[in-house]
C-alpha cells in the first residue's frame, strides 16, 4: 500500500506540474499577444459600432465570472474615451468619416448623450458622420440626430415612446411571503421605500415623477433640434399623433420618417455599407465591404492618455462602503485616489465628476471630508454632474466651488432612509417560534425574528432623523442657504438640472468642459494649462488579461427584427428587479441612496446567483 500511495503522488504532482506548466504558457502567450505592437492604422472610415451603453466609468470584468463564461456580455463605453476618439478623428486625415452603427446601442442617460452628441455635431462640420439603426429608441436617435445621414432600412422602425413606466412594487410579495419590511424615512417624497410598503405609486412620489418626466422629454426634444432643427416639426407630430403618422403613410414607418425629415435615406445596411464605400474607399483585400478603422484599435494608437495639473476625480455607480472596484464608487477607493493623486501630482484643482444615484451615508461623508480636506490646501473643487447626481450622489458634491449640471441631470433626492426585514410572518407560515431573554431593552436588537422593538424603532428612526438633519446642514452650508429653506426643497424629492439652477442647488448648466475651464479660472492656470489626470488606480495585469478575455465573448445577437430590437430583454427587467431587492435588503441600514431615479442604463443580464436566489424566493410562496 506504501508503493501504491507513493506512485499517486507522483502522479498527482507530475499532473500539478503540467497543469502549472500549461498555464505558464498560455497566460505567456497570452501576454505576448496583448504586449505586440498592432498593426498602423490606414485611411478609411472610423466604425463606431456602439453595441453596449454609454457610461461615466465602465466597470472590469470579475476574473473568475469570464474564466467560467457566465460574465455580464453587455458592453459598456465610457462617455470620455468615445469623445477623446472624436476629438481626435476630427482632424485626423487618416479618418475619411465616422459610422455610428447604433442596431445595438442599449441606452446611457440624456446629459452623457448630449455631450456625445455635442462632439458629433462638431466632427461633422469637417467630415461625414452616417448613422444607422434597425430600429431607433429615444437614445438612439438623440445620437443620431447629431449626424450627417441618419438611416433606416424599409421594414426598420422609429419609435419614440418618452420618459415614463411602469415600476415594481412588493408589498403584495412581501405579504405572501410574510416579510415584514421596517421602513424609516424622512422625507415626504423620499419614494425610494415605496416599493416596499405599497402596491401603488403614492399622489407626492407621482406628482414627483410626473414633473421630472416632462422635464426630461423636453430636454431631449430641445437636444434633437439642435442636432436635427429641420426634424423639429416632425417629431412633435410623431410624439403627438403616433398613432395618426403610422396610419397616413399606410403603416410605412420608414416612409413617415423620411418624409417627416426625421431621416435622410431608407436603405438595407448592404446600402449603407456601400456608401461607407463611397467615404473611406472599398476594402483592398475584399474581407470588408468598406476600409474600416476598429474604434478599439484607434483608440489605443491614436488617441493619447490626458495628463495635467487638474485632477478628476470620477464618482460613478452606487456608493459603497469600503474598496470598490470602477463602476462602483467604494469609500476607501474614492479617499485613497484623492489623498494619492494630491501627494503625487503637482494639481492646481479639481474637478468632481459625478454620475451616481447615493447609496452609503458613510461613505458619502467619507469622500465629502477627502475633498474638504483638499479645499483646506488652497486647491479649488468643481463639480460636473452627469446623468445622475442625487441623493448620496448630491451630498459628495457640496463641497464643490461651483456645481455644474445638465438640464436633464437628475440630482436632488435630499432625503434619508432606511429598510430592515424582519421575518415574523415567514416564520409563522414555516411552524417555527423564536423566543428568548433580555438582560437590557435593546438585548438582541433589531430582532429578525420576531420584528424589531419600539426601542429599537425609536432608536433607528433617530439615527436616521440625525442623517437628515446632517445633510440639511450640509447643503445649507455649501448652498449658502439655511436649513430651513434647504428642508423645503429636500424632503427626497427629485429635480431636474434645469429646476435645480432655478432652485439654487447648482450654480450653472455645463459639462465637462466648462467645470475644466472654470476649475482653470479659480486656480489662475493659462489656456495651456489645462490638461488632465484622471485619479483612478490603473488596470492591473490581471484586468487586462479578463479584459482580453471577455473582448472575445460573443455579446447577445442583435435581433433582426425592427420591434423585437426595441422592446427591453424580459431579463433584464427581472435582474434590475431583483437587484432592487437585493440592494435595499442587503445594503447598510441608513441609505442616502435615489432608488426613484430612472435607470440610464441597460439592466444587466440575470445571473446564476440572481436565478437561485429567485428559485428560492418562489418556493418560499
Amino acid at each position: 500500500m506504501r508503493f501504491v500511495r507513493a506512485i499517486w503522488k507522483l502522479l498527482v504532482g507530475v499532473k500539478d506540474a503540467l497543469v502549472l506548466v500549461f498555464m505558464l504558457i498560455f497566460f505567456g502567450l497570452l501576454y505576448a499577444g496583448l504586449s505586440a505592437k498592432p498593426a498602423a492604422i490606414g485611411n478609411g472610415v472610423l466604425d463606431m459600432d456602439l453595441d453596449g451603453v454609454l457610461v461615466e466609468q465602465a466597470s472590469r470584468p470579475d476574473p473568475f465570472a469570464t474564466v467560467a463564461g457566465a460574465g455580464n456580455v453587455t458592453r459598456e463605453f465610457e462617455l470620455r474615451d468615445l469623445v477623446a476618439a472624436l476629438e481626435t478623428a476630427k482632424d485626423d486625415d487618416r479618418v475619411k468619416a465616422i459610422s455610428l452603427d447604433l442596431d445595438g446601442f442599449l441606452g446611457g442617460g440624456q446629459p452623457a448623450i448630449a455631450a456625445l452628441g455635442e462632439k458629433i455635431r462638431e466632427v461633422k462640420k469637417v467630415k461625414p458622420v452616417v448613422a444607422f439603426a434597425t430600429g431607433y429608441t429615444a437614445d438612439r436617435y438623440q445620437i443620431a440626430a447629431h449626424a450627417s445621414e441618419i438611416w433606416m432600412p424599409a421594414m426598420g422602425v422609429l419609435a419614440i415612446a418618452g420618459p415614463g413606466g411602469n415600476n415594481l412594487y412588493f408589498k403584495g410579495l412581501l405579504d405572501k411571503l410574510g416579510v415584514t419590511a421596517n421602513v424609516y424615512r424622512v422625507g415626504t417624497y423620499k419614494a425610494a421605500v415605496e416599493p416596499f410598503t405599497r402596491s401603488d405609486m403614492s399622489p407626492e412620489a407621482r406628482e414627483n415623477s410626473q414633473a421630472l418626466a416632462g422635464a426630461l422629454l423636453e430636454t431631449w426634444r430641445e437636444d434633437v433640434a439642435r442636432g436635427r432643427p429641420a426634424a423639429t416639426q416632425g417629431m412633435a407630430r410623431l410624439l403627438g399623433d403616433p398613432v395618426g403618422v403610422t396610419r397616413a403613410a399606410n403603416g410605412d414607418i420608414a416612409k413617415a420618417a423620411l418624409d417627416l425629415k426625421l431621416i435622410d435615406r431608407v436603405g438595407e445596411r448592404r446600402n449603407y455599407e456601400e456608401r461607407l464605400a463611397e467615404l473611406g474607399g472599398k476594402d483592398d483585400d475584399g474581407s470588408h465591404p468598406y476600409k474600416r478603422i476598429k474604434l478599439a484599435s484607434y483608440e489605443e494608437q491614436a488617441v493619447e492618455t490626458p495628463t495635467g495639473p487638474i485632477g478628476v476625480v470620477t464618482i460613478a455607480g452606487e456608493i459603497v462602503d469600503g474598496k470598490a472596484g470602477p463602476g462602483r464608487a467604494g469609500g476607501e477607493t474614492i479617499v485613497r485616489e484623492i489623498e494619492q493623486g494630491l501627494a503625487d501630482n503637482d494639481l492646481k484643482a479639481l474637478v468632481v465628476r459625478v454620475d451616481s444615484p447615493g447609496g452609503s451615508a458613510m461613505a458619502s461623508e467619507q469622500i465629502r471630508q477627502a475633498l474638504m480636506a483638499a479645499k483646506a490646501k488652497k486647491i479649488p473643487v468643481v463639480v460636473s454632474m452627469g446623468n445622475v447626481a442625487a441623493s448620496g450622489g448630491y451630498w459628495v458634491a457640496t463641497p464643490g466651488d461651483y456645481v455644474f449640471a445638465e438640464p436633464s441631470t437628475i440630482t436632488g433626492s435630499i432625503g434619508v432612509f432606511g429598510v430592515l426585514p424582519s421575518f415574523e410572518g415567514s416564520l409563522a407560515k414555516l411552524g417555527l417560534g423564536a423566543d428568548g431573554v433580555k438582560t437590557t431593552p435593546l438585548s438582541g436588537e433589531p430582532d429578525l425574528l420576531k420584528g424589531p422593538s419600539p426601542e429599537a424603532d425609536a432608536i433607528i428612526q433617530a439615527g436616521v432623523e440625525q442623517v437628515y438633519a446632517k445633510f440639511l446642514t450640509i447643503v445649507a452650508q455649501a448652498r449658502r442657504k439655511s436649513p430651513a429653506d434647504v428642508d423645503r426643497i429636500a424632503q427626497g424629492r427629485v429635480w431636474d438640472g434645469g429646476t435645480a439652477r432655478q432652485l439654487g442647488l447648482v450654480d450653472g448648466f455645463g459639462g465637462m468642459d466648462e467645470a475644466v475651464a472654470k476649475a482653470a479660472e479659480l486656480a489662475k492656470l493659462g489656456e495651456d494649462e489645462r490638461g488632465l489626470t484622471y485619479l483612478e488606480k490603473e488596470p492591473s495585469f490581471t484586468d487586462t488579461l479578463m479584459e482580453a478575455f471577455a473582448a472575445e465573448e460573443e455579446t447577445e445577437e442583435v435581433p433582426a427584427d425592427a420591434f423585437a430590437s426595441l422592446a427591453p430583454a424580459p431579463e433584464g427587467l427581472l435582474a434590475r428587479a431583483i437587484a432592487e431587492v437585493r440592494s435595499i435588503l442587503n445594503g447598510p441600514t441608513i441609505q442616502v441612496r435615489c432608488l426613484d431615479c430612472p435607470p440610464v442604463v441597460a439592466a444587466p443580464r440575470l445571473s446564476n446567483d440572481d436565478r437561485n436566489w429567485l428559485a428560492r424566493l418562489l418556493s418560499w410562496s
